[in-house]
Parts: C-alpha cells; structure tokens; sequence
C-alpha cells in the first residue's frame, strides 16, 4: 500500500466517522430528553417504551433494505440524503406536543438513521484491506461512542444552561444538517474518487477468482449472506448485543434517576463514562481480534459478552446505598465490554460476506439487532414498571450470557468468506 493510498484512507475513515457520529446525535439524543419529558407529563413511560421500540425494529429493518440499496448505489451520496433527513426528524420531534406526532417523527427518524451503517459498511470494505480490517473498523466504530457522548453531553449542556427538553432536538437538527454537507464534499464512495486504484484482493479470494472479473448478481448476494451460518449464528448473537447495549443507553439516565436517585444531569455524565470506556473497548478489541485471534471475531466476541454480563450482574447487585465511583465504574466495564462485539459483528458479517455484499449483511445484522428493541425498549419498560428495575438489570446481565453462547456455536469460523 503506497503512501498516498494510506493518507487517503485515513482521511476516508475520520471523515465518516465524523458523518456517520452525528447519526447518533440525533438518535441518542431522546436518552436525555426522555427523564425531563416524563417528569413534565408530556408523554407516559409505556408510550414512550412503544416508540422506542417501534422505532427500533424499523431501524433495523431500514438498515437491512437500505443495504441491498446501498451495495449498488454511491454511498457518500446514499448516506448525506440519510442524515439530512435525520435532522429534518428531530427539528419536527422538537416542535411537536402531541404523542401520535411524537410517534410518527421518531419512528420515521428509526428509518433514516438505517440509511447511515450500510452504505459505511460497504465503504469501508473498499478501502481497507480484509486483513487490517478488524482493527481499522474497530476505530472507526468508535463513532458511535462518541456520537452518543456527543449527544448526551451536549443534551447535559443544554439543561444546565436551562434550555428545555426540546433543545435536545433543535440543537443536533442543525449541526446534522452542517454534518450533512461536510459528509457530501469529504467522505469518498472508493479509491476511484480519490483517483486511485482499488484494493488488491487476489492475496485473499481464491485462485480461480483472483484472475476472473464478472458481474455480481443479486443471487450472488444473497447466497454469501442467507447461505451463510456463521451471519446468522452471529445476528442471532447480535439481537442480545444489543438488548444489554441499548438496555444501558436507552434507560440509563432514568434508572439512575429512578433507582439510584442520581439527578439527570450527573446521570447522563455517568452514561457518558459508559460510551468513553466504550472507545476504548472497541479499538482494544478490534486489535486482539487481529493480533490474538488472526481475524476471528467471534472469539473475541465470546470474552467480550462474558465480562459484560459479569459487570451488568455486578451493577444489579451494588447495594443502593453503594457511592456513585462503584456504580460509575461498573457500567465502564459493561461499556468497554459490550461495545467489542457491537463493533466485531459489522466486521465479520463484513469478512464472511465479503465485500461484494457488506452492505446487505450488515444490514441483515441490523435487522436481528434493532429487533432487540422489543426488549430493550418496550420489554424493560414493562419489566421495570411491574417488577422494579432490580429485575430489569438481572435481566440485561442474563441476556448477555445468551448471547456469549450463540457466538462460541460460531467459534470455529474462517476469518473471512472470500475463499468460499
């Protein structure tokens, strides 16, 4: 890989992330809004369960469609129309009073966040090599840390400044739209728009493939992804990722709130904690997947959901009385530990569909994930209401050790699928 090849890929990977952090700006944002809006009457918990789980499943099912889309279609393009129509959802969640409106603009925004991962995914796989691309993804997939940090800490600056819940959603519509345009000049479909050459591949497909260029059909997409039992061990897997992920996120600056009686403003300071620690598990297990594990995700995937569970367990049995630093360091831990496999299932759905259909496999992998919104949004609502938020803690610790057994069925597998 030449020098120039280098500085451009790199410019590609912190430019999308730079896009693609904003996508979560105008997605985690409501995690902040959601105590104030509930204190205020302006919508009920189940109410607000319903649409995050609504708005998750159809996330889901966004990212699946817009993957098949955005493995033929430029993906810088693809992506700007996303986050701009992102923005335009919060400016009018902000506006609104009303709980159907409340609905319909969140649920919308669940389809226009989907328009953002796929076209990233199939990027990504064109300009990094599938060899260095557990550990260059991994860092790439610290924008989504960081662009719920962003949020959170930028929703705490908001309420400290006195601003009302509906600045949450005012203030990232503007700079979504800002990231929309910088997105469109300075993020590259692939080395061609870059007026370089692509990736050399032949050092990992097979020989026959390695002189021979055809078309690649729609079948052909399809078999490398529905045929493929290591995509569905992990999307499976996946679905549990993201209940204990989203189980965090989603309801952490309420539940502190609610079960430590920690006020929303240091709460949402502790989640933030949450997503850093979450920075730095994600490179870290992008780079043991490399060095240690020779690519193979899921095995790191396998230690990762482990120790996540543990540190959820640990959080469910800090006694209430316990000082803020345990609690604080416990939801780091899960953090630092859940975000590895987050991360790594893009990557080796990405490895074992190869990079003629990234896009759709991750798209399938976000189908099974947002699908956790059932329980993640709705399901812990109920849980938590009926049953207290002891339970729903257990919960989420137990439902991390479910997924740790659905990778270690996936424990065997390649590293990549392009010998297949």
């Amino acid at each position: 890989m030449n020098k120039s090849f280098k500085k451009a890929q790199w410019r590609f990977i912190i430019c999308s992330m730079v896009a693609y952090a904003f996508f979560y700006v105008t997605r985690k944002n409501l995690s902040m809004a959601q105590p104030e809006m509930l204190a205020q009457g302006v919508i009920t918990k189940e109410a607000l369960g319903t649409i995050l789980t609504i708005h998750g499943v159809l996330y889901g099912f966004s990212r699946f469609v817009n993957g098949f889309w955005a493995d033929k279609l430029n993906g810088r393009i693809f992506m700007t129309i996303g986050l701009a129509l992102s923005a335009l959802m919060n400016l009018l969640f902000g506006c609104t009073s009303l709980t159907i409106l409340f609905a319909a603009f969140w649920i919308l925004n669940g389809w226009t966040q989907g328009m953002g991962f796929p076209p990233c995914a199939k990027m990504l796989t064109h300009w990094i090599h599938p060899k260095e691309l557990a550990t260059k993804m991994s860092i790439w997939n610290t924008s989504h840390s960081f662009g719920s940090a962003m949020a959170l800490g930028l929703c705490a600056m908001l309420f400290a400044f006195g601003l009302g819940w509906r600045w949450c959603f005012y203030v990232p519509a503007a700079l979504a739209a800002l990231a929309a345009v910088f997105c469109f000049f300075c993020v590259k479909d692939g080395p061609h728009e870059d007026g370089l050459p692509e990736l050399d591949l032949s050092d990992v497909r097979s020989q026959s493939e390695a002189v021979e260029v055809r078309k690649v059909t729609d079948a052909d997409r399809r078999r490398l992804v529905f045929c493929n039992r290591v995509i569905w061990l992990c999307a499976f897997a996946n679905f549990f990722v993201y209940v204990v992920r989203f189980g965090f996120l989603d309801w952490g600056p309420t539940f502190l709130k609610e079960h430590k009686g920690i006020a929303v403003s240091k709460g949402g300071l502790m989640i933030i904690a949450f997503e850093l620690a979450a920075v730095v598990g994600t490179v870290f297990a992008g780079w043991i997947t490399d060095k240690l594990f020779k690519g193979r995700g899921v095995r790191t995937c396998v230690f990762c959901m482990l120790f996540a569970g543990l540190c959820a367990i640990g959080f469910w049995r800090l006694p209430s009385g316990a000082p803020i630093w345990q609690a604080t360091l416990l939801l780091m831990g899960t953090g630092f530990f859940i975000y590895g496999p987050q991360a790594l299932i893009g990557i080796v759905a990405a490895q074992q569909a190869t990079n003629d259909a990234a896009a759709m496999a991750n798209g399938f992998m976000g189908i099974m994930g947002y699908a956790a919104t059932t329980v993640s949004g709705l399901g812990i609502a109920l849980i938590s209401q009926y049953f207290g938020w002891n339970a729903a803690l257990l919960a989420i610790g137990g439902f991390a050790i479910i997924g740790m057994v659905f990778f270690l069925f996936a424990w065997n597998a390649a590293a990549t699928g392009y010998r297949k």
